[in-house]
C-alpha cells in the first residue's frame, strides 16, 4: 500500500568561499501521517526543559545550559522508528574543480541534492519535499530538481514526487531537527572538540548509531544513512 512521506532538507556550510571546507547536506523524513505527532513531541520536550515550545532547535544553540535538552532531542530521534536521516558529507569543498566539469557551484549543489534524495525515494510511495529557504534556491532550480527526480523515477505524471517547496526553518520543526543532526555530523567531520556540550551530542550519536559519522554507512541503513562523497578526479 502506497504511503505519503514528507522529506525535510537542509545544509551546512554550502557557500563556495566561506573558509569552511567540510559541507554537509541532510534530509529528515517520516510518514506524513506522523508529522503532527512528532511535532507535538518536540514541543513537549522543550516544555519539559523549561524552553518555549516556539524556540527553534538549532545546532548553533547547543550550549552547556541546554546540553540535556539537546541530548533528549537526539535520543528522541534515535528512539522513534518513524524518523529517518540521510546525509552527504563533502570532506573538502576547496578541492572542487567546477570548471573541469563545466558547471557552477550552484549546479553542483543541485546535483548533490539529487544524490541525497534519490536513495530515499521509493517508486511505490509518494513524497512531498521541503527545502529550507536559501538564496541558493530559486523557482527555476526547484522546478529542475523536481523534473530530474521525477524523470529518474519515470514519474512523468508527478504521482511519486508530489511537490518540492521552499519553507522557512523557524516555521517547520522537522527542518530544525535536520539542522541539528547536520550540525553534529559537520562538527564530527571537522574534528572539532572545543565545546563539551556539542562533543557530548556527537559522542552520543556515534555510540548509539554505531557509526563513526566520518564514513559511508550501509546503503540500506534507514536511521542514520551517510555518504562520504569523494567525487571524481
Amino acid at each position: 500500500m502506497s504511503e505519503l512521506y514528507n522529506i525535510y532538507c537542509d545544509e551546512s556550510c554550502h557557500l563556495e568561499n566561506d573558509n569552511i571546507n567540510v559541507m554537509v547536506l541532510g534530509a529528515v523524513w517520516c510518514k506524513y501521517s506522523k508529522v503532527e505527532e512528532i511535532s507535538k513531541r518536540l514541543k513537549e520536550i522543550r516544555l519539559a526543559h523549561g524552553i518555549s515550545q516556539y524556540a527553534e532547535i538549532k545546532w548553533v544553540k547547543v550550549s552547556p545550559s541546554q546540553q540535556s535538552f539537546y541530548l533528549n532531542i537526539l535520543d528522541y530521534f534515535l528512539d522513534d522508528d518513524d524518523l529517518h536521516f540521510r546525509g552527504i558529507i563533502i570532506p573538502d569543498k576547496s578541492k572542487l574543480d567546477h570548471k573541469k566539469f563545466n558547471q557552477t557551484h550552484d549546479d553542483w549543489y543541485y546535483k548533490m541534492f539529487f544524490d541525497l534524495l534519490k536513495v530515499i525515494i521509493a517508486p511505490d510511495n509518494s513524497y512531498s519535499i521541503y527545502l529550507d529557504y536559501k538564496d541558493t534556491w530559486g523557482a527555476k532550480k526547484i522546478s529542475k530538481l523536481h523534473e530530474v527526480l521525477s524523470n529518474s523515477n519515470y514519474d512523468f505524471s508527478r504521482e511519486i514526487i508530489k511537490q518540492i517547496k521552499l519553507v522557512r526553518s523557524h516555521q517547520v520543526q522537522l527542518i530544525q531537527l535536520c539542522d541539528f543532526l547536520i550540525g553534529a555530523i559537520s562538527y564530527a567531520n571537522r574534528g572539532l572538540t572545543s565545546s563539551e556540550a556539542k562533543k557530548s551530542i556527537v559522542d552520543r550519536l556515534v555510540e548509539r548509531s554505531g557509526y563513526s559519522l566520518r564514513k559511508t554507512t550501509l546503503l540500506q541503513e534507514k536511521k542514520v544513512n551517510l555518504l562520504h562523497w569523494e567525487g571524481r578526479d
